[in-house]
């Protein structure tokens, strides 16, 4: 098992005239190797975040409502994981995102265009029917 790696703490307060001219000497001097293996490594996984720019979906309403109905997708089992390729199923887990869903429309009543009601009281309406049949 790898060590695992500590931390240092410095007081870098002064106190003295004495405490200003070590803070001086030590800003001068080449930051310690953990300091500069720490900002190597960090410099090194800057490219691949680069790499892994791509254009995410615009941010409103609707995105929010089909990522909550995609994860309710997947609790029920109907949808594999993305994380493990696997389809299995969370019932209780499905339950409280379909509730939440539902607060989202009652919280909302009133609010929303007339697609976005539309689209949450058939996104809704189908998840609970899936949720009745997985549950039976």
């Amino acid at each position: 098992m790898p060590e695992k790696k500590g931390f240092i703490i410095k007081d870098k307060r002064i106190f003295s005239e004495e405490d200003k001219e070590q803070k001086e000497k030590e800003d001068k001097a080449e930051p310690p190797k953990e300091e500069a293996e720490a900002r190597e490594s960090e410099e090194a996984a800057e490219p691949e975040e680069a790499e892994a720019d791509y254009q995410l979906p615009e941010i409103n309403f609707a995105t929010f409502i089909f990522s909550l109905n995609t994860s309710v997708l997947v609790q029920l089992g109907v949808i594999e994981d993305p994380s493990t390729g696997k389809k299995v199923k969370n019932l209780v887990l499905a339950k409280q995102t379909i509730d939440i869903l539902g607060m989202l429309e009652e919280k909302t009543r009133g609010n929303l265009t007339e697609d976005e009601e539309n689209m949450l009281k058939n996104i809704l309406y189908d998840l609970r029917m899936i949720y009745v049949k997985e549950k039976g």
